[in-house]
């Protein structure tokens, strides 16, 4: 082997960068020639790739979002976009892939290797949910931007006596604001895995308001179904019972923008050269991520088949704090 490609995709992640410089680092010590592929799987359809040399990825590991740019592309997700990205990596003699993302952009990648292409995946997400790693590549950062904003608001909060409704990103997956909640000491947590009763809620926030509390927290997953606007509008009509003043917050994509942790920097780039080293021994088609604090890899059908599922046993700390 002696050309590799690597690309982004998917939303961005904070550790994308400190992912594509290990990648580049770990080829070159290899002896191979790395191209950076723009603007995630579009550019690969479009032949959109250079070579990266060690100095290009210098002072990228501390950056939030990618150096390579992500885009959308629906073409990629036909056959013919995908035969013209396999005629662009040819063109360009690249050999073998690494695609850094999520569940849509592995999904890209299990089809590139199903027509016989050699790929590695990198699991990087904020969303948490993408089977065959623990943690993912930005989760630890969003989490801390998470958790940052938590701290705040509760403070404003107690100067004032209100609750608030925090929303925090995920897609269908409750893990961030589960782990957000906990670790901000929300009084409930609203979680797309596990049906919400907003009167449940009303009666948790009137419960702490008559126990005395400052203040209150409900930190909503954006996929849940009663997300935080749903919720403000039940209890828009029940103001009176919750004792407290009521605010909504929703964070969105503030929680994607950080510099990225030591955590995130760290697990990045041990991803990062773990996929090199996958592609080194002759495997592709897998997924590497990190297990029990050790990496690993996982065949990609595997990985775009199997859901991941949230731990019940942190759902039900949750339910004994929040007191």
């Amino acid at each position: 082997m002696e050309r590799i490609a690597v690309l982004t995709s998917g939303g961005d992640a904070p550790g994308m960068n400190a992912a594509i410089r290990a990648v580049v680092r770990a080829g070159i010590d290899q002896g191979w020639q790395v191209f950076g592929v723009r603007h995630g799987y579009a550019g690969l359809i479009s032949g959109d790739m250079a070579p990266m040399g060690a100095r290009d990825v210098g002072g990228i590991m501390q950056l939030g979002g990618t150096v390579l740019g992500s885009a959308r592309c629906p073409e990629f997700r036909t056959e013919a976009g995908r035969r013209q990205a396999l005629q662009m990596l040819g063109q360009h003699q690249v050999e073998a892939l690494v695609v850094i993302g999520g569940n849509g952009s592995q999904s890209g990648a299990h089809a590139l290797s199903q027509m016989g292409f050699p790929v590695v995946g990198v699991a990087s997400t904020i969303d948490n949910d993408l089977y065959g790693s623990e943690i993912t590549i930005g989760v630890d950062t969003a989490l801390n931007i998470a958790l940052e904003a938590i701290d705040r608001l509760k403070v404003t909060a107690s100067s004032h006596h209100r609750a608030f409704l925090v929303e925090v990103m995920g897609r269908e997956c409750g893990y961030l604001a589960l782990v957000a909640g906990i670790t901000g000491g929300a009084e409930a947590i609203v979680l797309p895995e596990i049906e919400a009763d907003p009167e449940a809620i009303a009666v948790t926030l009137r419960s702490a308001y008559d126990r005395g509390k400052p203040h209150a927290l409900v930190v909503v997953a954006e996929g849940a179904r009663y997300n935080a606007q749903a919720l403000a509008a039940y209890f828009q009509q029940n103001r009176e019972r919750l004792g407290f003043d009521l605010r909504v917050t929703t964070l969105g994509h503030v929680q994607r923008g950080g510099a990225p942790g030591a955590s995130d920097r760290l697990l990045a780039t041990r991803l990062g050269a773990a996929a090199v080293a996958c592609l080194s021994s002759g495997k592709h088609g897998v997924l590497v991520g990190l297990n029990k604090s050790e990496i690993t890899d996982s065949p990609l059908s595997q990985v775009v088949s199997t859901k991941k599922q949230l731990d019940l046993d942190l759902v039900k700390l949750a339910g004994v704090l929040a007191r």
